[in-house]
């Protein structure tokens, strides 16, 4: 019998898959990843490396892909809560420049599985996240590319985020709603809008 239940998006491909989780006075107990399960729900692809990675409140990952080397991902919080979004990037696609984004925690256990053709992204909500990731291609160093978190174009709705669009992916332009500061890396606050992006060099 599956452990898992899996839910479709408005976007083809991306799924919210939720585990099976077994509770009693001790705590609980999961599957992080079930290959059978994933099989029998239709879900047959190959990962090929785990990541983790740990941010604090205010940290915004994204919105990231790879040009040449397109990763699908299993992703989820392990630790704290995150709000994550994928982005369609696919050419052709009905659903192109389109979001979707849904809050993944240590309680909820969901996950998101993202396919390849797809940016993606998390805000770290919660004072402290590790969130984890399955992918099915290597990390190809230089291959990087990404599109502006907050692209008018796109209009992503970051819960707890408050500030205007400057123009640009700027940090110093916005602050979560405790005043706690929006923390990006200097290459994510570089990212172009969509409409400039190297999809369509």
């Amino acid at each position: 019998m599956s452990q898992i239940t899996v839910i479709p998006s408005v976007l083809k491909g991306v799924y919210t898959i939720l585990p099976t989780v077994h509770r009693d006075a001790r705590g609980f107990f999961v599957e992080t990843y079930n290959r059978r399960d994933m099989q029998e729900a239709g879900l047959d692809m190959d990962f090929v490396q785990d990541n983790v990675s740990r941010s604090v409140r205010g940290v915004l990952r994204g919105l990231h892909f790879q040009k040449h080397y397109p990763q699908g991902k299993l992703v989820w919080a392990s630790r704290g809560r995150v709000f994550d979004v994928v982005v369609d990037l696919r050419k052709g696609s009905e659903t192109f420049g389109k979001w979707h984004g849904e809050i993944l925690s240590e309680d909820n256990f969901r996950r998101l599985y993202v396919p390849e053709g797809f940016a993606h992204g998390y805000l770290a909500l919660s004072p402290e996240v590790e969130f984890c990731y399955k992918v099915t291609d290597f990390y190809h160093p230089g291959d990087e590319g990404g599109i502006a978190f907050n692209d008018p174009d796109i209009g992503i709705e970051w819960p707890e985020l408050v500030g205007e669009y400057p123009g640009a992916p700027l940090a110093a332009a916005y602050h979560m709603e405790d005043g706690a500061p929006l923390l990006l890396s200097a290459k994510d606050e570089k990212h172009p809008r969509l409409k400039d992006s190297w999809i369509f060099e």
